[in-house]
């Protein structure tokens, strides 16, 4: 009887470990997902912005017109709440991983790097704030799984 009972136990853990990783596998692609969509909109932004600025060009007008004006400020608002948007999945994503991000070269380096494998900048001072943004997020997945 022992044997069924260590071989449930073993079983019950990696299930357990198996439902932890997909549910993390899920998550980094639903937030891969969700920054390519955004990157999208920035690009179907761009194209707006370009047709504005070539309609405006080719009705020969020799003054700003202020409805361009205004579409071009109402497109780069929006360009940079998306730009937020995509910087916090980024985020989140690096966090789920257990990694943060080189401030100098931006690669996704471990937690626990001192010094960036790829360009050899010192991590030491960013090490803090980038654990205590981790711990901010878990916080939140924590509760969100409740």
């Amino acid at each position: 009887m022992d044997f069924f009972d260590k071989l449930g136990k073993k079983a019950s853990e990696t299930y357990k470990y198996t439902a932890e990783k997909t549910s993390k596998i899920a998550k980094e692609a639903k937030l891969k997902m969700a920054i390519n969509e955004n990157k999208s909109k920035i690009e179907e932004l761009y194209e707006e912005i370009g047709k504005k600025v070539y309609m405006f060009h080719v009705n020969n007008k020799d003054n700003i017109d202020m409805d361009l004006e205004s579409a071009m400020e109402e497109y780069c608002i929006q360009i940079d709440e998306i730009c937020d948007a995509i910087e916090d999945e980024r985020k989140e994503l690096l966090t789920l991983k257990d990694k943060k991000q080189c401030p100098n070269c931006f690669d996704e380096i471990e937690l626990d790097c001192n010094y960036c494998p790829n360009c050899g900048y010192e991590q030491v001072m960013f090490e803090e704030e980038n654990i205590s943004d981790n711990l901010d997020v878990k916080e939140e997945q924590i509760k969100e799984e409740q």
